[in-house]
């Protein structure tokens, strides 16, 4: 007997919400409706009701920065849906000690987990071993995916190439070479920042000039602080190309922009 048939032969309704999120690998919109779809079909066809749909855009699975997900878990706790409904497994974590601990904390709240295209039993021995093997084949995809990912940047890096992100300013991204080219009108600001940085002035009074002068952040905001201090630290105004200097994630996968 599936998930859906138990939880029915307790309750005459079944109370569900859907979970469903897309990355940033190559996947766009089209995929979150895919997904609510065949969500929404499997729902009907069982005669299930869906009372509410929590969807993330352009999140990792294989971290926790996901607000809806998280919402959905808190949500879990007042007893108002008995099932989440997900497309896959991979939908719902791509990180097995995630997976695990997520769905123990649903249980504990009453609320099972079901994948529509992955049909698995609550309690069948045979269920246990087929849901290991797709979290791991899901944890193994993200992990190989990531590798081939910096494989093509570490490429790109010695061969001097961009490497993903906004230029600093006063540079531009040629689209032919993908190298960094001088922005000239942007390179006035960047002059005067280090004119003056150079000559003793301060940050405010830098600053001050800047935006006196109608000078604008890579982002066309105003300068503060924050955007000098990257700016006058940054060593590819020395000519030195930087790649992979900062730590980008803690090891529980969580993004770390800080330590070197």
């Amino acid at each position: 007997m599936g998930i859906v048939e138990k939880i029915r032969s307790r309750k005459q309704i079944v109370r569900a919400v859907v979970y469903a999120r897309f990355s940033s690998d190559n996947q766009r919109n089209e995929s979150i409706d895919a997904q609510l779809r065949a969500i929404r079909d499997y729902a009907k066809k069982n005669d299930i009701i869906i009372k509410a749909e929590y969807i993330d855009r352009a999140k990792s699975a294989m971290t926790d920065n996901r607000p809806e997900f998280l919402r959905m878990i808190q949500d879990s706790k007042d007893g108002s849906f008995d099932v989440v409904l997900v497309h896959k497994l991979d939908r719902f974590a791509r990180n097995r000690q995630d997976s695990i601990g997520y769905r123990m904390e649903l249980k504990r709240h009453g609320v099972s987990l079901v994948s529509i295209l992955e049909y698995l039993d609550d309690e069948s021995p045979e269920s246990i071993i087929l849901e290991s093997v797709l979290e791991a084949m899901a944890e193994y995809y993200s992990k190989n995916l990531s590798r081939e990912v910096r494989k093509g940047m570490n490429e790109n890096a010695i061969k001097a190439l961009h490497t993903g992100g906004l230029p600093p300013l006063g540079y531009d991204v040629d689209p032919s070479t993908k190298k960094l080219v001088i922005n000239e009108k942007e390179a006035d600001a960047v002059r005067l920042i280090f004119r003056m940085y150079n000559e003793g002035s301060g940050y405010d009074r830098i600053i001050k000039e800047l935006n006196h002068q109608g000078y604008k952040t890579k982002t066309g905001g105003s300068f503060g602080k924050n955007s000098l201090h990257n700016i006058i630290r940054n060593e590819k105004y020395t000519g030195v190309y930087i790649f992979n200097k900062l730590v980008s994630k803690y090891i529980d996968g969580r993004r770390n922009g800080n330590a070197y």
